[in-house]
């Protein structure tokens, strides 16, 4: 996809530099957030308080927001220094990108990755830096996987992708140099993550060593107090959420659909241990949580993490806060599949 023109780039290449001032000098230019989102990053706030200044003043198109997401995540993304490879690849007839760190033995642990954007926007081309710099931290491989969007492309299509593509890996793990897998994602992508877990279980398919849940859907809108707290202000605001949804799920018959919304399942026994990462000033963040709180309910180890960052900050890594969250979720990764080996 088009990179963008300089006019289209140069807002953000300036915000970028901003968001580049120390602490101090943000807190004086943004000031202190708002009581229900204190403790939140001072560039956080800051890219908060940019959004909504370049908010457009009518909703743009699908494609008109997947274009300016490209290029936002093209901006705002850094890759990491130590290189690492990236192959477009087939999975099970779905396109997908193998990222393979430079110290990869012959075959080890790989993230089957869903990226994020509302089901709507979000390809593998937005979340190249974000993938590199978890495969390069975590040491593992991390496969991209580019489903179909909506609205061309309604539920169950992305989900049917997802799990099509996590089949081919786990019938043929060899093809993709994994030994075991996780599966994970941001946003869309940990909604869809999410469901392929509860899927794999009550289909019969291999069980994912690990699930690893950033900042995920997993519900329909509005049924957490998230959803209003932080409705506007933050980035993600709650209209756009429900639009979102909307566009991927339009029949209201389907919201109770664990495929559409994991914690709607009536029951989470049996499922992979995990680390789901929330963001503090997000309207997604409550329905993540108690995910989180459920697993653990029915047995499942999870480490829950609350970053004080805002919805996206995979792919934020040219900030050093979203690149800290970023690495943390990472460091995560490595440790739940660290203990998923020792258990055997």
């Amino acid at each position: 996809m088009d990179p963008g023109s300089l006019r289209d780039r140069a807002p953000l290449e300036l915000g970028r530099g901003v968001l580049g001032l120390p602490d101090t000098a943000l807190r004086r230019l943004f000031g202190e957030p708002p009581p229900d989102a204190a403790g939140l990053e001072p560039q956080a706030w800051g890219l908060a308080r940019l959004s909504e200044f370049a908010s457009p003043a009518e909703a743009p198109s699908d494609q008109e927001t997947r274009r300016v997401n490209e290029i936002r995540c093209a901006v705002f993304g850094r890759r990491p220094e130590t290189p690492v490879a990236a192959d477009d690849v087939d999975a099970g007839g779905v396109p997908a990108r193998l990222y393979v760190p430079q110290a990869a033995a012959g075959s080890g642990p790989l993230l089957v990755f869903f990226h994020g954007g509302g089901w709507v926007q979000g390809s593998v081309r937005s979340h190249d830096s974000g993938c590199r710099w978890v495969a390069d931290r975590a040491g593992v491989r991390v496969l991209s996987v580019d489903y179909r969007l909506a609205p061309e492309h309604v539920f169950p299509a992305a989900f049917d992708d997802a799990v099509a593509a996590y089949r081919a890996v786990a019938e043929e793990p060899e093809h993709f140099g994994a030994d075991r897998l996780a599966v994970g994602g941001d946003s869309a992508g940990g909604n869809l993550a999410a469901a392929l877990c509860l899927h794999a279980r009550d289909a019969g398919l291999p069980a994912p060593a690990f699930q690893w849940l950033l900042y995920p859907a997993t519900d329909a809108p509005d049924r957490h107090v998230s959803y209003s707290t932080f409705a506007e202000g933050f980035y993600l605001g709650a209209e756009r959420m429900r639009y979102l949804f909307r566009r991927y799920v339009p029949d209201p018959a389907l919201h109770q659909d664990p495929r559409v919304a994991p914690l709607a399942a009536a029951e989470l026994g049996a499922l992979p241990p995990g680390f789901v990462a929330t963001c503090l000033a997000d309207p997604l963040r409550d329905e993540g949580e108690a995910y989180a709180r459920r697993l653990r309910a029915a047995g499942a180890e999870v480490e829950l993490q609350r970053e004080p960052l805002l919805h996206g900050y995979l792919n934020t890594t040219a900030l050093r806060s979203g690149r800290a969250g970023a690495l943390r979720a990472a460091d995560a990764l490595r440790r739940g599949l660290a203990r998923s080996a020792a258990r055997g």
